[in-house]
């Protein structure tokens, strides 16, 4: 599994969003941050899927690749990849679950 940063184009409707998600992932929650916060570079044991709701976030990987997420887009991270993250100027909020370890979710309609 490879990490997979999807944009999304037009509005984000986070109810939308939120239903999508537990269709395709469990312990599902949602989270907000104040602008400038900031997650030191941590890992999950768990395949993560995350999608930004609202403000932004950038995610950035232990090989230097960073993932700006806006409303809408979509992050999958494979399980134990190394990652630390922080928010834009406006904030952020976010809904996020576990997938099924090694498995592929199915593309949103």
């Amino acid at each position: 599994m490879d990490v997979e940063h999807r944009r999304h184009a037009g509005p984000a409707d986070a109810a939308a969003i939120e239903t999508a998600l537990r269709r395709e992932a469990r312990d599902v929650y949602a989270w907000s941050n104040g602008p400038g916060d900031r997650y030191d570079e941590h890992e999950h044991p768990y395949a993560k899927l995350l999608y930004c709701t609202r403000g932004s976030i950038d995610f950035i990987l232990a090989d230097g690749r960073r993932l700006a997420l806006r409303p809408g887009d979509r992050l999958v991270l494979p399980p134990r990849t190394r990652h630390s993250a922080v928010v834009g100027p406006e904030g952020c909020a976010c809904v996020e679950g576990k997938l099924a370890s090694g498995l592929r979710p199915p593309a949103p309609e």
